[in-house]
């Protein structure tokens, strides 16, 4: 009985690792997504990422954006729009949390596919 126990242990760690290594290898790829598409110039993951100077970062920190739009069903198309589209200055929802005014078009960037996994990928993060 005992052999049982630890072979299903073993089956068990081995699952786990394999999904914190399929994990980190998303997260791994959703970076460099975003870094070879100019996002990180103005976002970071978490949500003490100061920007220029020590600022207040210029876009939200993705961790903060995932914290608010948990539940949202559609957020992921809202928020796909708004990295290929940019967003209204005058209508800006992160204001005096960061200090950048709006969110520039990215569609030049990046394409609607990997703004849609990069969008999902942010909204699955965990604060």
């Amino acid at each position: 009985m005992l052999g049982h126990r630890s072979t299903l242990l073993a089956i068990a760690l081995a699952l786990g690792a394999q999904t914190a290594l399929a994990s980190s290898n998303v997260d791994e790829s959703m970076k460099q997504l975003a870094a070879k598409s100019g996002c990180i110039a103005c976002h970071g993951i978490e949500p003490d990422t100061k920007g220029p100077d020590r600022m207040a970062p210029i876009g939200p920190p993705w961790k903060d954006v995932a914290e608010r739009y948990k539940g949202d069903k559609t957020a992921g198309k809202a928020l796909t729009k708004t990295v290929l589209e940019g967003n209204n200055p005058y209508r800006a929802h992160w204001k005096d949390q960061v200090s950048g005014i709006a969110m520039p078009p990215n569609a030049v960037a990046i394409n609607e596919t990997d703004a849609k996994k990069l969008v999902n990928w942010i909204l699955a993060l965990k604060k």
